[in-house]
């Protein structure tokens, strides 16, 4: 119940990079927080460690006794991240209230399956919340998806954060995450939290990753600012057939990940490039306006037939690759939709997952519900977070 509250928010997306690391001051009230950024860091995980994870969105390969592994390894990595950004930020462990991490999700399957007569949807994420507080002596709170997906589909999870700090009186805007999956916030211009909605729009950076990480024998895990995609052109033939994925055109409420455009999509793509080559730049260039046709696409057929946006913010990795944004551009032009990023508002791409997730934190240990039933399709709010003590 203090009035100012040090928090570290901590996340690993679905791109499997590595741990973002944010700490936080929090104050001010419930419906209008205030949130100071102290210190950031990201900590990539070692290479044999993100190729373990790798093999546990195969199904096949994710046997208990590796989950359970990964789980309490990834629980001792955390609390190093945790530690690290407190001391960047020149503070001790004491004086830090609460962790708020969300985890390294391996699974999500949020529609109902019924094979054994019971509708059941579900998520994992791993990192051991309780190996977090005991390694860093401070209140840890894991595990967040749960409580929603209990509910709801369990995602997106961020929408709620982002409703409590960037919602305008006068303004339609579009929130758009790119990591592995992306993802779009729609804050109508003086929005209820019941106006808010959210959904995933598709791949964000993870085709790209796969294409050139597969194309260059795995030299390259990401193409640099775009710089490869710069060089060539956009593939029509390829385009139009990657456009017809039904996933484009689901209604909403939907949430999308690795199990559908992870291995198995790209080797699709590969086999076609296999019949049909074009030269590399050309397929770097085709996937990469995949995900900007996917944005756009997502903006026509579900926001546009009620709302106009005056702006897209574009946040996580794929607003550091400069040939995305310009494909963006492009597509949001006729529009009339400005495509700027978090820092061009003086804000982090890099930190705004993990401050969304010290903020759940945050209102977790205050019992304070910390979801939008809107975005999430739940039936009511729920206070999402397990809370693990040193």
């Amino acid at each position: 119940m203090k009035e100012v509250r040090r928090v570290v928010g901590m996340m690993s997306g679905t791109s499997v990079d590595g741990v973002d690391a944010a700490l936080v001051e929090i104050s001010g009230t419930d419906s209008e927080p205030k949130v100071k950024l102290l210190a950031f860091e990201n900590k990539p995980y070692p290479p044999q460690v993100r190729e373990k994870i790798f093999s546990l969105f195969t199904p096949a390969n994710a046997t208990v006794d590796k989950v359970g592994y990964m789980n309490f390894l990834l629980g001792e990595i955390y609390a190093k991240s945790a530690l690290s950004v407190i001391e960047k930020a020149g503070m001790k462990p004491e004086e830090i209230d609460v962790i708020g991490s969300h985890g390294q999700t391996i699974w999500h399957a949020p529609i109902p399956e019924s094979p054994d007569g019971i509708p059941v949807a579900y998520t994992v994420q791993i990192g051991e919340g309780s190996v977090i507080a005991e390694r860093t002596g401070i209140l840890t709170v894991s595990d967040f998806r749960v409580a929603d997906m209990a509910a709801g589909q369990g995602a997106p999870l961020v929408p709620f954060s982002e409703y409590l700090l960037y919602r305008r009186e006068k303004e339609t805007i579009l929130l758009q995450n790119i990591g592995g999956i992306g993802n779009m916030t729609v804050m109508p211009a003086g929005a209820k939290p019941r106006d808010v909605f959210a959904f995933d729009t598709g791949p964000g950076n993870m085709i790209i990753d796969a294409v050139i990480s597969a194309v260059t024998g795995g030299e390259k895990t990401y193409d640099t600012g775009g710089e490869t995609a710069v060089k060539g052109k956009v593939c029509n033939a390829l385009l139009d057939i990657l456009k017809e994925e039904p996933y484009y055109r689901q209604p909403l409420p939907k949430t999308t990940g690795r199990e559908h455009f992870g291995v198995q999509y790209t080797e699709k793509i590969l086999s076609w490039w296999k019949e049909n080559p074009i030269p590399v730049e050309d397929l770097l260039a085709t996937v990469t306006d995949l995900t900007a046709y996917s944005i756009a696409d997502a903006y026509e057929r579900y926001v546009l037939p009620k709302y106009q946006a005056s702006e897209i913010i574009v946040g996580g990795g794929g607003s550091y690759n400069a040939t995305l944004l310009r494909f963006m551009k492009e597509r949001f032009a006729p529009h009339g939709v400005a495509v700027r990023t978090q820092e061009d508002l003086g804000l982090s791409s890099d930190a705004k997952e993990a401050v969304a997730f010290a903020l759940m934190a945050d209102c977790c240990m205050r019992g304070k519900a910390n979801t939008l039933p809107s975005v999430t399709g739940a039936e009511h709010p729920a206070v999402m977070g397990k809370i693990s003590q040193p």
